[in-house]
């Protein structure tokens, strides 16, 4: 059963920080616990909880996408979920986490803040023995850019329903699928703008002008087939929808409806914020082969069966892909998502990833986009992937989140991992016996689909 949290010490103030700079040392085995909330010079704010038996161990959290400071100033979160923090703290870990004043894609706000939070840490609390760095979706893509970057200050890291494939990836993907849409199912509609967009006003009228179109196409058998070839450029997932059952292998028209429900938030998602932040546009397709796109989605069957069922022509469509123009990419934009941040694979520090098999936001293929990079640059060894076996983005359970914390630590302290969906399942079982909070797990083994167009640092453009 879940103890409330234990606080001793709280400063609130915006000075917080600035005062903390002249503090004395306070030494990790303090018999007091700390809770201590403050704002950074930079308008970032954060937070900390050291519990009475603190064991030398500290996680790090960063937020996801839109979950800024902003002029409000929010107070930090700690990471996970509350039964995982609370599980995580009664059993002696530190907690700690950053939220950046910029909004949208604030990689590079929190990239510095955290390690400002971090300087606090050791003020207040004495240098961790272990610093573990975590975050959810673009939080993860945090963790992972701490990992490359920052291994002077993380011992490892654990980015889940995480961006790790990295923004330009991820942004030309679903620009794929608005490009397919747009153009099979919505042509010369100006309302609808892919890129070098002019205001957050024209994105938003764009999108109503694309959600009515989408809507209007599931109707008819010719218009599912479209939005499944378009979902197979995104590899939206056959299974989206949180609480429904998987549809069968063979069920096309079951999997349609769960990729079109899962369409607009995946395939135009914010993309204005992003364009404003990097000075620029960040995807193109130029010489993309759509054929050939479809053909690696792992959808083609589906996708194939659909344009049957419907009387469509799918060469005469790719035709049509293939002749569109295209867009191109502003290299300076390109190279800003690359710097925040664009995985290299270049690890120092362990890394475990934690996936849901349907999540779409991002997808479930990015986990494989990074394991390639991260191969490819010699450092498979830093790295193990854990998935879940349900749709969703970030929906784990208690037990999930510590058993895959618990599965890193151990790998900062021995060099082994014990990461495989056995062990991990097995894990968190007994850490639900003993805490019922915690809820079960559902670890699965998992390669997913390749990702479709992958993007490294200083790639082809």
């Amino acid at each position: 059963m879940s103890l409330p949290l234990r606080r001793a010490v709280a400063v609130t103030a915006t000075t917080a920080a600035l005062a903390l700079a002249s503090a004395p040392p306070v030494p990790a085995a303090t018999d007091d616990p700390i809770s201590l909330r403050g704002v950074h010079p930079s308008g970032a704010t954060y937070a900390i909880e050291v519990p009475r038996n603190w064991n030398g161990t500290l996680l790090t959290f960063s937020p996801g996408y839109g979950q800024g400071a902003g002029p409000q100033q929010r107070p930090a979160e700690l990471g996970g979920n509350a039964a995982a923090r609370n599980w995580l703290l009664e059993h002696g870990y530190a907690l700690a986490g950053t939220r950046p004043y910029g909004d949208g894609w604030a990689v590079e706000e929190t990239l510095r803040d955290s390690a400002a939070t971090l300087t606090v840490f050791a003020r207040v609390a004495g240098k961790p023995e272990i610093t573990l760095a975590w975050g959810s979706s673009m939080g993860g893509n945090v963790a992972a850019g701490l990992a490359e970057r920052r291994p002077d200050l993380i011992d490892g890291a654990l980015p889940y329903c995480a961006s790790v494939a990295g923004p330009v990836a991820m942004l030309n993907q679903s620009l794929d699928a608005a490009f397919a849409f747009k153009t099979l199912l919505a042509p010369g509609d100006d309302r609808i703008t892919l890129a070098r967009l002019a205001s957050a006003e024209e994105e938003a009228a764009g999108n109503a002008a694309a959600r009515a179109v989408l809507d209007a196409a599931q109707q008819t058998p010719a218009g599912r087939a479209r939005i499944a070839l378009a979902a197979a450029f995104a590899q939206i997932s056959p299974w989206s929808i949180p609480g429904t059952p998987e549809p069968a292998a063979d069920d096309w028209a079951g999997q349609q409806a769960q990729q079109y429900a899962a369409f607009m938030p995946t395939v135009f998602s914010p993309r204005y914020p992003l364009e404003q932040r990097a000075g620029g546009n960040m995807s193109w397709n130029t010489g993309v082969d759509y054929r050939r796109l479809l053909r690696d989605s792992g959808r083609s069957r589906q996708v194939r069966a659909l344009y049957a069922q419907a009387g469509l022509d799918l060469d005469a469509d790719l035709d049509r892909l293939e002749a569109a123009p295209r867009i191109s990419a502003d290299p300076a934009a390109v190279a800003y998502m690359e710097r925040y941040f664009t995985p290299g694979g270049r690890l120092e520090v362990p890394v475990l990833t934690l996936h849901e098999r349907g999540d779409n936001f991002p997808t479930v293929t990015q986990a494989r986009a990074y394991s390639d990079v991260v191969r490819r640059a010699g450092n498979g060894r830093m790295l193990r992937q854990a998935f879940v076996d349900r749709p969703g983005h970030c929906g784990y359970t208690g037990a999930e989140l510590v058993a895959t914390v618990l599965t890193l630590e151990r790998r900062v302290k021995t060099g082994r991992w014990e990461a495989n969906a056995h062990e991990l399942n097995r894990l968190a079982a007994r850490l639900g016996a003993g805490d019922p909070d915690l809820g079960a797990a559902q670890f699965i083994h998992l390669v997913p689909d390749r990702f479709l167009r992958p993007h490294v640092p200083g790639g082809a453009r």
